[in-house]
């Protein structure tokens, strides 16, 4: 199934706010690597903001290294807005370029990308790759759906499993049920009504009230389902009549 799928139109308008807040951001206001104004792309695994024309070199990075997502065209999921929230170019780049020479030349950007990203050149030592955490991203994703609750958007927001949708349409069916009566009807008082095949030239109502009273033979003809092209005034076996 298609993660992106699980995001509703709601939730999305509300993760395009969030980057939009993120990206007026003092920090986030210059790519992180060129230091173009007003980046509108990402990558979304790095938690660095960029620009277009990097944003291009980081996808030929591969997925492996940097995913890139639009923050105006893309479907974001939560965790990946959340991780957002958590880094920021300056904070990301005090990993990546710990080591970087000051006033260094950064004309040519591919080079310097491939470099940076690919090579880990201007890494510390020892430094370790700040990446989402399990427990980190749950929690910075609980606070996130809080918000999204206090604003008004429903935490429900993914599509049901199969498995969660028959249990609710049976929790459903449990708590409300209804009756069905495939082809026929029941009138509990002192009728018994069949719906027929079309065309059928059975007769379809029985009075069952006569049970209360009669004897044997009543049971018979109420039992007894006369054909439409027999004559109903025709004697029936002596059996059925014997007392």
């Amino acid at each position: 199934m298609n993660e992106k799928a699980s995001v509703s139109k709601e939730l999305n308008v509300k993760h395009t706010k969030i980057l939009e807040g993120l990206l007026k951001l003092p920090e986030n206001r210059e790519c992180a690597d060129c230091w173009n104004k007003a980046p509108r792309w990402a990558s979304v695994n790095l938690g660095i903001f960029i620009c277009m024309q990097c944003s291009g070199i980081h996808r030929s990075l591969g997925v492996h290294i940097s995913k890139v997502r639009s923050t105006t065209l893309d479907t974001w999921l939560p965790e990946q807005v959340a991780f957002m929230q958590s880094m920021g170019n300056e904070k990301s780049n005090r990993y990546w370029e710990a080591e970087l020479p000051p006033n260094f030349d950064r004309s040519g950007i591919e080079k310097f990308i491939r470099a940076k990203y690919e090579e880990k050149k201007w890494v510390a030592q020892n430094a370790t790759q700040p990446t989402p955490k399990p427990g980190e991203m749950s929690s910075n994703l609980d606070k996130f759906l809080e918000g999204g609750a206090r604003s008004g958007i429903p935490n429900k927001t993914r599509r049901l499993s199969l498995e969660e949708e028959i249990l609710t349409n049976h929790l459903a069916q449990v708590t409300h049920p209804v009756t069905r009566y495939r082809g026929s009807s029941l009138d509990m008082k002192n009728k018994i009504n069949i719906s027929p095949p079309k065309g059928s030239p059975l007769i379809t109502e029985f009075d069952t009230s006569a049970t209360k009273t009669n004897g044997p033979t009543d049971l018979f003809s109420l039992l007894h389902v006369p054909d439409g092209k027999q004559d109903c005034s025709t004697v029936p076996p002596r059996w059925a009549t014997f007392d």
